[in-house]
């Protein structure tokens, strides 16, 4: 095994870099008359196409926090964490027909101008700056952090070079390089991005799986990972008893078996897919068909990459076994990517490392366009420039884009919010996870329920986030470890945890009773509701079959792995 790269590796990465970098200039050329065009450059209006967008998700979504953070529990836990991508993809369809519809009719841009409309100014803005906080603090930092660590372990050894903070600034010269281009650009980008990242990320797989078979194809080896790791290709977790270790409890912490199918699993990814101006951004200019197949292109991409962000980390586990990989065995969990890489052949390393580096910078150049984006429609058009034009937007957005991701670099330097010991997939889901509940709560209720009102909406952020904390963090020691609604277990500090899926389903409960109860105080229809009308929600014969072959592979998937 050698994680060193030869020349081949550096020329394949580099003819990514070139590709990439002059597509991303040809875009910019051709829609350099527009280029103070506000909407133009923070929604690419009009000009995405269904598989622009569908690939401009998935490349935004997929980032190091999968390769090597998904990758990590993949050798964990197993094959059970595809259910965030496989439950991604009905995610996906759910928003496709009943979302995006509500937000295209009422002409919504923006997460905030949603909450701004429905609700009022006091909640868009306190959500704008919790968003923000959110994308900088929790989501920027974690993708440098992850994703200078996977491709720092890959250069060479022996100089007295510091390649962690050096890779992380590169990744980050390169990001703003396209972010500044505006959403075209990152949206016709992310085109080449995905296709690399999936050629490199099942490149990866084919020599993991051929490795773990002796060399005897990736069917053996498939079946050698079956046999030799069965434990690893169940998606449901028993729940723990007395006589269950740590680490059998370790991963129903994580993942909380069928509990967390009817609690937190389900908040996690519609608000991620639905209420994220990180996602939506991408089908927000488009029309409704246009948006649907992207969204539905998207889903059908989500199926398959497991195979590319989990199954590496199954193999890692697997090869540990048979002695191939002895330094995984006191190691950290999301090293299990990095040390797949070392067995593979000169030049797919190469394409290897640009994949990792496309689902890195694809995911940093959409969270600082949708920080840009935000701030400037959300806050500087409305609160601090409100007689802005449409060239001094523009160029708001790039100066805030480019000030975030130095606020990112500067936290991320020497990890002080502790990426590395949570773990780099569980860090960015559980504090993501403190405002899905309140955040989730106001969007369902105010496009659907036309009582909802603005002080419920209030109320929810403050409940869903105080919830969320008091569950995870209090509330075994306040009530106890078993009570009629969570058991607590043990998790190995000395201390005891409520599964943070299960603390965030509860949360959502409660925040959404609370919101029902203040708004039954109010008129029974809100002035500021949503028209809604079932003409909004027909769906064209062929958008119902691509929905029903989804749905029918992934009755198939969890079928297979129960």
């Amino acid at each position: 095994m050698n994680n060193q790269l030869v020349f081949s590796d550096y020329l394949i990465f580099f003819l990514y870099l070139i590709l990439v970098g002059s597509y991303g200039y040809w875009i910019y050329r051709r829609r350099k008359s527009k280029e103070h065009d506000s909407k133009g450059f923070f929604l690419a209006e009009g000009s995405l196409t269904w598989w622009a967008i569908g690939a401009s998700l998935i490349a935004s979504n997929i980032s190091a926090e999968q390769f090597i953070g998904m990758s990590g529990n993949g050798f964990f836990l197993g094959i059970a964490i595809s259910a965030y991508e496989w439950l991604a993809a009905l995610s996906l369809v759910i928003v496709a027909v009943w979302f995006i519809p509500v937000y295209l009719k009422n002409k919504i841009y923006t997460m905030p101008q949603f909450l701004k409309t429905r609700y009022n100014e006091t909640v868009a803005m306190i959500m704008a700056i919790l968003w923000l906080f959110i994308y900088i603090f929790v989501n920027l930092t974690s993708i440098l952090y992850l994703g200078s660590v996977a491709i720092s372990g890959l250069l060479p050894v022996g100089y007295n070079v510091d390649y962690l903070h050096f890779v992380m600034v590169a990744l980050a010269v390169f990001s703003i390089i396209i972010t500044l281009g505006g959403m075209k650009v990152i949206g016709f980008t992310d085109v080449i991005q995905v296709t690399v990242l999936i050629i490199g990320g099942l490149a990866t797989s084919y020599m993991a799986l051929d490795k773990v078979g002796g060399g005897n194809g990736i069917v053996h080896g498939f079946s050698i990972l079956m046999q030799q790791a069965p434990d690893h290709f169940h998606m449901i977790f028993k729940k723990p008893t007395v006589e269950s270790s740590q680490v059998d409890i370790d991963k129903y912490l994580l993942l909380p078996g069928i509990l967390m199918y009817v609690a937190g699993q389900w908040i996690v990814n519609l608000n991620y897919w639905g209420c994220n101006q990180y996602i939506t951004q991408r089908a927000l200019g488009a029309n409704l068909n246009t948006a649907r197949n992207g969204l539905l292109f998207a889903a059908l991409l989500k199926l398959i990459m497991p195979l590319i962000v989990m199954l590496p980390g199954i193999a890692a586990f697997v090869l540990m076994k048979q002695g191939h990989l002895p330094s995984m065995e006191n190691t950290n969990m999301d090293h299990a990517y990095s040390a797949v890489l070392g067995f593979l052949p000169a030049g797919l390393k190469g394409l290897s490392l640009a994949a990792l580096t496309a689902a890195i910078v694809a995911s940093l150049a959409g969270k600082i366009n949708s920080i840009s984006t935000i701030f400037t429609l959300d806050i500087y058009k409305k609160y601090i420039n409100k007689e802005a034009t449409d060239q001094k937007m523009v160029w708001i957005g790039r100066a805030v884009a480019l000030g975030s991701l130095i606020l990112a670099i500067m936290f991320t330097w020497k990890d002080v919010l502790g990426i590395s010991s949570a773990g780099g997939f569980t860090y960015i889901q559980k504090y993501t996870g403190y405002i899905s509940p309140g955040v989730f709560a106001m969007f369902i209720l105010g496009m659907f329920w036309k009582r909802t009102t603005g002080a419920a909406a209030v109320a929810g952020v403050i409940t869903g986030l105080g919830l969320c904390y008091f569950f995870n963090e209090w509330a075994p020691a306040v009530f106890g470890n078993n009570t009629w609604l969570y058991t607590a277990y043990p998790n190995g500090n000395g201390g005891f945890e409520i599964p943070f899926l299960i603390a965030m389903g509860l949360s959502f409960f409660f925040t959404v009773l609370v919101m029902v109860l203040i708004s039954l105080a109010g008129p029974r229809i809100n002035p500021k509701a949503f028209a809604l009308d079932t003409s909004m929600f027909k769906l064209r014969p062929q958008t119902t079959a691509l929905i029903v072959m989804i749905l029918l592979l992934l009755t198939a998937l969890y079928i297979k792995f129960w």
